[in-house]
């Protein structure tokens, strides 16, 4: 132990290696409602590429697991070192190290936080639009689980925006992918491979970013629906109109209920359509030009009475701005009304009914009660599931999963695999293509040191 940290101290600096009672509870955990735990053997913050590249050589020579850390807001467990791993912290590489406004592009360290950048780019009416609904996740950790959030539907993932990477491989190696351009022919797109691989593959220490133009005007529209079937009809037909929401939400009754009492929100919608609404689509529009948006909204409520809906409302700034925070917060909503685990399973738009339909029956049988919320425009179920034994609840999930990948699914759409659901995963999964993974993660890590226990064994 004693040659470890001195080995470590060595690189980073003694200030920069924490063990034993200097080890913050923080670094235990992540935000995985049924992960346990774990201190690490040591937390390494490291403040350069070299700094980080010569730890992994160090961990790399005495086959030492590794798991990174941003801001430790991941759902999955990625982010728990076992006992007798290293915690490798980037709380101190959290440098923006560009803005290049002719390329439309942010140059970042992964300690970066989504809200420290959004607020560096502000000044310059840009935007990194990703936000799966924590301002105080790292671009680090968004990177390695390829989040997503509500504004996928019109901007995409992360993926879509990651132009460019430095990364450092488990022996020590650095290397840099992509850059400040927006399409490659040239060989096997590491980018693309590293975006989502939940530190499996390498140390992200620098990301590219794509940046947009931020938009002056936005309006909510709220529609309360009395069957799901009628939500998700609608969802085709509103992409299809060519508004191009910004947002585009389902919110089942129980969970609405939830989330604006948790702020104290009155949308002031009458109560007999509270009481028949089963499900609500909250719609964002957004726009350079007020007139336009006035027209595009005037145009969503003709097409949302067409399609079913009990009414519609645009919300005045104050109340849209709550209900946005209230969604975005709806996992610790979930969290303190006892919910167990919380899952992000994506199917086919289209295929959202079926799949309700499947998840209440699978409720039913076990005695669950399951809520949820998701992004409907691409697919994205929350669901909140209350069932606290245990084996019970692996039953749950288990056929909740397979309901979903039996539709055209798949497990994760945004959280992860991480150790919480890597069970689920492995065991349904295509062998064919998790073998496929496994010889990925040995060609880019043969000792197996990064990521120990996060989305294979």
């Amino acid at each position: 132990m004693a040659e470890i940290v001195e080995l470590l101290a060595d690189v980073v600096g003694a200030g920069n290696v924490l063990t034993g009672d200097d080890v913050s509870p923080d670094y235990a955990h992540d935000e995985a409602l049924t992960a346990t735990p774990s201190v690490p053997l040591a937390v390494v913050r490291p403040g350069s590429t070299e700094e980080v590249a010569a730890v992994l050589k160090v961990a790399d020579e005495l086959h030492l697991p590794v798991t990174a850390r941003g801001s430790g807001t991941g759902l999955s467990g990625a982010a728990i070192s076992p006992p007798d791993g290293i915690l490798v912290s980037f709380e101190r590489m959290k440098a923006i190290l560009e803005i290049d406004l002719d390329n439309h592009v942010a140059v970042v360290q992964p300690g970066v936080t989504l809200e420290e950048l959004n607020t560096a780019l502000a000044v310059h009416g840009l935007i990194y639009p990703v936000f799966p609904g924590e301002s105080s996740a790292s671009l680090g950790g968004n990177v390695a689980t390829n989040a997503g959030g509500m504004r996928a539907i019109k901007y995409g993932v992360t993926r879509h925006h990651v132009l460019g990477l430095e990364a450092v491989l488990a022996n020590g190696d650095v290397i840099r992918t992509g850059g400040k351009f927006v399409k490659t022919s040239t060989g096997y797109d590491l980018t693309q491979l590293l975006v989502g691989s939940e530190g499996t593959l390498a140390l992200v220490t620098e990301a590219t970013l794509k940046l947009h133009p931020r938009l002056a005007h936005a309006a909510t529209v709220l529609a309360p629906f009395t069957t799901l079937d009628e939500v998700t009809a609608a969802v085709p037909r509103i992409v299809a109109s060519g508004i191009g929401p910004l947002i585009l939400e389902y919110v089942d009754m129980i969970t609405m209920a939830a989330i604006t009492a948790h702020v104290g929100l009155d949308l002031g919608i009458p109560e007999p359509v509270r009481d028949a609404a089963l499900a609500y689509l909250v719609i964002v529009l957004e726009s350079a030009h007020e007139a336009r948006l006035d027209d595009d909204v005037a145009s969503l409520g003709e097409l949302l009475g067409e399609l079913g809906a009990m009414d519609v409302y645009v919300l005045p700034p104050q109340a849209a701005t709550q209900l946005i925070s209230a969604r975005e917060k709806a996992f610790f909503v979930a969290k303190a009304h006892g919910a167990d685990d919380i899952v992000d399973l994506v199917v086919p738009r289209a295929a959202i009914p079926q799949y309700m339909l499947a998840v209440a029956a699978v409720a039913k049988e076990h005695g669950a009660l399951i809520t949820g919320c998701g992004h409907v425009g691409d697919g994205n179920v929350h669901l909140s599931v209350f069932q606290p034994d245990p084996e019970e609840r692996t039953e749950v999930l288990r056929a909740v999963f397979r309901a979903g990948m039996a539709l055209g699914g798949a497990i994760s759409g945004e959280h992860g695999i991480g150790t919480e659901k890597k069970k689920y995963f492995l065991e349904l999964e295509d062998p064919v293509k998790l073998e496929l993974m496994r010889a990925v993660k040995r060609a880019f890590d043969p000792n197996g040191i990064l990521g120990p226990g996060n989305l294979l064994d």
